[in-house]
């Protein structure tokens, strides 16, 4: 849960931010296991764990506090559980929808420009470093909080991947610090935010009907108690979720245009050409020099 911060490299203004690798096996079978138990009976109370390999860290595993389900609606649920040793909670969101194209919604959630039109709650949305070879970004959110507490505003990474051959896409978030973007006496940062979504097409990227399975936790620095921080969450989180939605149809039906970032991004080299290719020059947006933005 700790923030992802800037490491300093060799060479003055190369800036390097750590990941954990963008899709996560585990997290795909979730996905499966969820999609089945989704179009089943639905009786199941809490999302599957994963299990551990042998070998593996069971100890650390046995730590984790169990799923419990806090809603439970026809085409969504969400789960939460303890964040062992803190005051918060992390969230998991299974969902599926059958009138958008996994594209289309793909493309709603990276579209800057588009969400500060269909999310009121936004104060400010802006990109502040781009990678041009992945397409990773960091980025400067200010959002509203239910009064009477402060604005928040967030910095952080993301990357997103499409998965032709398993059939999955996967937009990956973390807080990271930036030296371009210092602290505000207007905001209160938010320092640890974590999301991963992956997406499973129900047939393919360009058709409709698809699954959803979203992760997420962060630290507001409320000074509520957990259960008044959960409140908020799982009143909020359906909420948003559902103008996304409503902002993906609009897209779809063409009353707005958006950017189409799949088919934007470069091809992924191999691991073994990017060994052999030289560096190339990154772009940067944020006036600090040459910056490299790279994921573990």
């Amino acid at each position: 849960m700790s923030t992802y911060a800037i490491h300093a490299g060799m060479l003055p203004g190369l800036i390097v931010y750590k990941l954990p690798q963008l899709l996560s096996i585990n997290e795909m079978k979730r996905l499966e296991e969820m999609s089945n138990i989704f179009q089943s009976s639905g009786v199941e109370t809490h999302p599957p764990e994963s299990k551990c390999p042998a070998g593996g860290n069971e100890k650390s595993e046995d730590k984790e506090e169990p799923w419990e389900m806090v809603m439970d609606k026809k085409h969504f649920k969400l789960w939460r559980r303890p964040i062992t040793g803190t005051h918060l909670y992390q969230y998991r969101v299974f969902g599926t929808y059958t009138d958008v194209t996994p594209r289309q919604f793909f493309n709603v959630q990276l579209d800057t420009e588009y969400r500060k039109k269909w999310d009121a709650l936004v104060i400010k949305l802006e990109v502040i470093e781009r990678d041009a070879v992945s397409g990773s970004e960091v980025l400067h959110w200010v959002t509203h909080f239910p009064y009477p507490m402060y604005s928040r505003d967030y910095v952080y990474v993301r990357r997103y991947s499409v998965d032709q051959e398993n059939n999955v896409m996967v937009l990956v978030s973390r807080a990271v610090e930036h030296p371009s973007v210092p602290e505000s006496p207007e905001f209160v940062r938010v320092r640890s935010y974590e999301s991963q979504m992956v997406i499973r097409p129900h047939k393919s990227f360009d058709e409709n009907g698809f699954d959803y399975l979203l992760t997420y936790s962060d630290n507001p620095q409320t000074v509520f108690p957990r259960y008044c921080v959960s409140w908020m969450v799982s009143s909020g989180m359906p909420d948003f979720l559902e103008k996304l939605h409503m902002a993906t149809l609009k897209a779809k039906n063409m009353e707005v245009k958006v950017k189409d970032y799949i088919s934007a991004k470069p091809l992924e080299m191999s691991s073994e050409a990017k060994a052999a290719a030289p560096s190339p020059e990154r772009k940067s947006e944020g006036g600090c020099g040459p910056a490299r933005i790279e994921y573990a």
